[in-house]
């Protein structure tokens, strides 16, 4: 008969606790873009990073950050512009963004932190350009 270790058992449950939460919180990526919506510049993509044994889920409906630049005194806005295939760099908000998205300060719906729902094109990849 073997004795069980107690803290050995309870080192072993929180590491899993610990390694289950960290797995939650996502912060940012690379993904490749499978769809734009160049009305809406919302993009499908495919985190890059396998985790697991799986193929990571897309995400679906990511905002893409375009860009106002001053240029010899005119504003010009820029539009994301991007293709399938592109390699994108997606981070994660702290908080919940879509009640946000009108400019105005907002509650958030929910309580969600580094969510994948909350993902946001910041950019693309040299290898893309």
């Amino acid at each position: 008969m073997s004795k069980m270790d107690p803290a050995a058992a309870m080192a072993n449950l929180l590491r899993s606790l610990v390694d289950q939460a960290m797995s939650d919180i996502h912060v940012g990526l690379p993904c490749k873009v499978i769809t734009f919506d160049e009305s809406t510049c919302t993009a499908d993509v495919q985190p890059l990073i396998k985790t697991g044994d799986d193929d990571p889920a897309m995400i679906l409906g990511v905002q893409a950050l375009g860009q106002k630049l001053k240029i010899d005194g005119v504003q010009k806005v820029c539009k994301p512009d991007l293709a399938t295939g592109d390699i994108v760099y997606v981070s994660f908000a702290d908080g919940e963004i879509r009640n946000t998205l009108t400019g105005s300060v907002a509650k958030p719906n929910t309580t969600r932190s580094h969510d994948r729902n909350d993902a946001v094109i910041v950019g693309v990849f040299s290898c893309s350009l």
